[in-house]
């Protein structure tokens, strides 16, 4: 196999996000509900000879050291692979959105370069890797919408219904060690339970991080109240600026404000998916490939 073309990486929602604590080594404690979105970014790969790994921005420039080489880069080293491969990326996902863009974009990574060099890795090799490289990465890696506990390794698939949603990301982001580093962020909500989310799974819970955020950014604050003015319950997503609402059947996201469109406002409507697009690339056995 030469290439790989046009891979997925999809963009995720957090429906809540609680945290319950903190561990000794500064690890934070959290439950949330992941729901994956049909809003994503496309990676494209091709085979190199002698281990050499590169990059290519099709879109806007990406950091130098983004998380699809260090996924490719540890993939190697966990292996011994001595394949290499040419990354080609079009960034559609806003960076510091909450949205889990990066950590997307490295499962990816892991699950497509497993197939193109003939690894064969099971899924639990592929998250013992990926979770080194963030938080989020093995919820990308399972594909399914998911309860998700602990520092994100702890992962419960559910099932969500087809739906709607307004996303709104202001132009500044945040970074999530300024939201997890702030003495004002409560770290002590009481554990949820499953059935308690299943009950109201739209309306279930908050995002502990929101208050923080809206010190920390005003424009979250300004996204929300613009989503609440059009009657929507809305939320921010993860840890970063991004917000979002559940759209009623037959309601349509308003036209936003002209200066957002100037000033680089991104407003979509997304759909939430069942399963990632790569779901199944990885054996799921984990007598597999070890």
């Amino acid at each position: 196999m030469r290439s790989l073309h046009d891979v997925a990486a999809p963009a995720k929602l957090n429906l809540f996000l609680h945290v319950t604590g903190r561990r000794g080594d500064g690890y934070h404690l959290l439950q949330s509900v992941f729901m994956l979105l049909d809003w994503h970014d496309t990676l494209h790969f091709e085979r190199r000879p002698g281990g050499a790994l590169s990059r290519e921005d099709l879109g806007p420039a990406l950091p130098e050291e983004d998380l699809t080489l260090r996924a490719a880069r540890a993939l190697q080293q966990a292996t011994g692979c001595t394949q290499g491969a040419h990354i080609q990326v079009l960034k559609r996902l806003p960076a510091e959105a909450g949205m889990g863009g990066g950590s997307s974009d490295a499962a990816s990574c892991l699950l497509a370069l497993d197939r193109l060099w003939g690894l064969g890795l099971a899924l639990p090799a592929l998250e013992a890797i990926g979770l080194k490289l963030g938080a989020d990465v093995p919820f990308f890696l399972r594909g399914r919408n998911a309860w998700v506990e602990g520092i994100g390794e702890e992962i419960t698939p559910v099932e969500l219904p087809r739906a709607r949603f307004a996303v709104v990301k202001p132009p500044r982001g945040l970074a999530t060690k300024d939201i997890f580093g702030s003495p004002a962020l409560k770290r002590d909500r009481n554990s949820a339970t499953i059935s308690g989310f299943a009950a109201d799974p739209w309306g279930f819970g908050h995002n502990d991080l929101e208050p923080v955020a809206r010190q920390l950014e005003p424009q979250v604050g300004e996204a929300l109240e613009w989503l609440s003015r059009q009657g929507l319950r809305a939320r921010m997503t993860g840890s970063g600026s991004a917000v979002f609402a559940l759209l009623p059947p037959g309601i349509a996201l308003a036209q936003a404000p002209a200066r957002w469109l100037v000033e680089g406002w991104v407003v979509r409507e997304c759909g939430n998916l069942e399963v990632h697009p790569l779901v199944g690339w990885a054996p799921s056995d984990d007598s597999v490939g070890s």
